[in-house]
């Protein structure tokens, strides 16, 4: 076979192209292109995604079954009758009777001061008293960080007892159950013209439209956050400690 110096060379060059193609294509289309530099960050990226899109569904996931959980328990009436506290009428009347009621101390003072100011006792009408009301305490536990309307922080937290009741400090009608992202519930109710708020609930007991008694349990608080409390009346916020003893 006879070849002219043009002839090796272009055979030569088209083995090199050929030879250079087949390096390249081994290199794109193989994950031997993983160790190249600068590939590195696009598979960090791509790690990145699919960690977060793993986790979304595993949160989905969960939400479902928990959801199921809470259908699976309603249908089938397997509710705990230990989440429900009684409730005896009489045991209230006897407690707003034993706040209302004064010591020895108290009266002789009483006695002793509206004596002494007879005259200026006489400028007030006696006759207009204000009812006393028994608040129940939202939740068993410790304040952890109380009410501070200078921070904007219209509540109190409490660190409840895990599986601790939650329940409703008077008697009223549950206005409004919504889920929130951090997967707990909040809480309304309304009792007259108070309105409790509770948030970081972990499983609601009471639909909303049902009314409930003073002391009645409507829900549970998270076991790994706090029990977050707020008391307003007639659109104002209230600090839930100057009415509530924790």
């Amino acid at each position: 076979m006879k070849l002219s110096k043009m002839g090796a060379f272009v055979i030569a060059t088209l083995m090199f192209l050929l030879t250079l193609g087949l390096f390249s294509a081994l290199i794109i289309y193989t994950p031997i292109r993983n160790v190249l530099p600068g590939y590195s960050e696009s598979i960090r990226h791509q790690l990145i995604e699919q960690s977060v899109q793993m986790d979304s569904l595993g949160t989905s996931l969960e939400l479902q079954r928990q959801y199921l959980n809470v259908i699976r328990d309603v249908v089938a009436g397997e509710v705990n009758t230990d989440t429900v506290q009684t409730l005896d009428s009489m045991q209230i009347v006897m407690r707003e009777q034993l706040l209302q009621a004064k010591s020895e101390v108290t009266a002789d003072f009483i006695a002793q001061y509206e004596e002494k100011e007879r005259d200026n006792l006489q400028l007030f009408d006696v006759q207009q008293t204000t009812p006393v009301m028994t608040f129940f305490r939202p939740a068993g536990g410790v304040v952890v960080r109380s009410y501070n309307e200078q921070e904007h922080f219209y509540g109190v937290e409490i660190q409840a007892p895990k599986n601790e009741n939650v329940i409703a400090i008077l008697a009223g009608t549950v206005v409004m159950v919504n889920y929130e992202i951090d997967n707990t519930y909040t809480l309304v109710l309304q009792h007259g013209n108070y309105i409790s708020l509770c948030r970081q609930v972990k499983k609601v007991l009471k639909p909303v439209g049902a009314n409930v008694e003073a002391g009645e349990s409507v829900a549970l608080v998270d076991d790994e956050k706090p029990l977050y409390f707020e008391l307003w009346q007639n659109g104002h916020s209230i600090n839930p400690e100057d009415v509530i003893l924790f």
